[in-house]
């Protein structure tokens, strides 16, 4: 009986991670073609939704896997073309851009694609957790709103090229004086907050902004959000909660901040300013008010499950 050959679909964006994919693209769809799959390749445009679009269309023409090269915001798209669906195929991440939190939560090698293919070949996947706001647009890693959280899409593209993840750190240190502190209320599966907050983090993993303890006990599988709430807009404070949360995570017990487990949530603004904007994995995602839900094990990602810790999944390593 003949082996059935599988299929792949490599969609790279050439313009992230200083064009770094376009430089190893013969030597990636080579690994691919070692472990087993046929492999074509689509070059995102600078049309909007371009990779999103490419992904669906991959996903309904049967594609068994789907890799995504770039940045978070490439990855993002791809998973929105194929969280809708009914039949979804693997999926993989090359990570090239600046923070790829994602590729720090499923430890695979940063800037490095021909290492990152690799991972595939090792054939160690995990169903991951996605989330959800405004009943259409998913997530899979954070979903955030306050002032800092503008911080991803303020930073032109010209400077993340140019200067790397110290383009946000330079924009951060000017937009942290600016934090505006807000009355919401949050509904969530323990009740209701209603209070005055400055910053606001649903997290589906540990790593946030290229910081791993911002949600130290976060876990990729266990159908919850890490509902982080900063009840705290001064400067020095908010000074100190960083340096808490580089530390260890020791922020998650402070006085300033809420920390809790939940599943979904709803924020509205009580004030009548202007609202919250949405900043779903780095990229403005829509205002307040939002709900947002867990999609509990809803994609299967390859991933570099020896290197996760026991602590960050619920699921056995297989």
């Amino acid at each position: 009986m003949k082996d059935v050959i599988k299929r792949a679909r490599l969609i790279y964006n050439p313009t992230s991670g200083q064009e770094i994919i376009k430089k190893n693209i013969a030597e990636v769809l080579d690994v691919l073609e070692d472990v087993g799959y046929e492999t074509s390749a689509y070059q995102t445009t600078p049309e909007p939704l371009s990779a999103q679009k490419e992904a669906e269309r991959a996903a309904k023409a049967g594609f068994d896997l789907i890799i995504a090269a770039g940045g978070d915001g490439t990855i993002n798209e791809v998973v929105n073309g194929v969280a809708p669906l009914e039949n979804r195929p693997r999926l993989a991440f090359i990570p090239t851009g600046t923070t790829n939190d994602y590729a720090r939560a499923l430890k695979i090698p940063m800037g490095k694609p021909v290492e990152a293919a690799r991972i595939i070949a090792k054939n160690q996947t995990i169903k991951m957790d996605i989330g959800r706001a405004f009943g259409k647009k998913y997530f899979i890693n954070i979903a955030a709103a306050g002032t800092l959280s503008e911080l991803t899409y303020r930073v032109p593209s010209e400077a993340k090229s140019r200067l790397g993840y110290f383009a946000y750190v330079a924009k951060g240190a000017e937009m942290l004086p600016r934090s505006k502190f807000r009355k919401v209320r949050i509904t969530h599966d323990h009740g209701i907050f209603e209070g005055k907050i400055s910053l606001m983090f649903a997290a589906l993993t540990n790593s946030i902004g290229g910081f791993e303890q911002v949600a130290p006990d976060a876990k990729l599988d266990d159908g919850n959000f890490t509902l982080i709430l900063v009840k705290t807009a001064k400067l020095f404070e908010m000074l100190a909660l960083l340096i808490q949360a580089i530390n260890g995570g020791q922020h998650v017990t402070d006085v300033n901040v809420e920390y809790l487990k939940t599943s979904k949530l709803k924020l509205e603004v009580l004030d009548s300013k202007e609202p919250f904007m949405l900043n779903l994995d780095g990229e403005y995602g829509g205002d307040t008010p939002v709900e947002l839900e867990v999609f509990h094990n809803h994609l299967e990602f390859f991933a570099n499950i020896d290197e996760i810790s026991d602590d960050a999944l619920c699921s056995e390593k297989s």
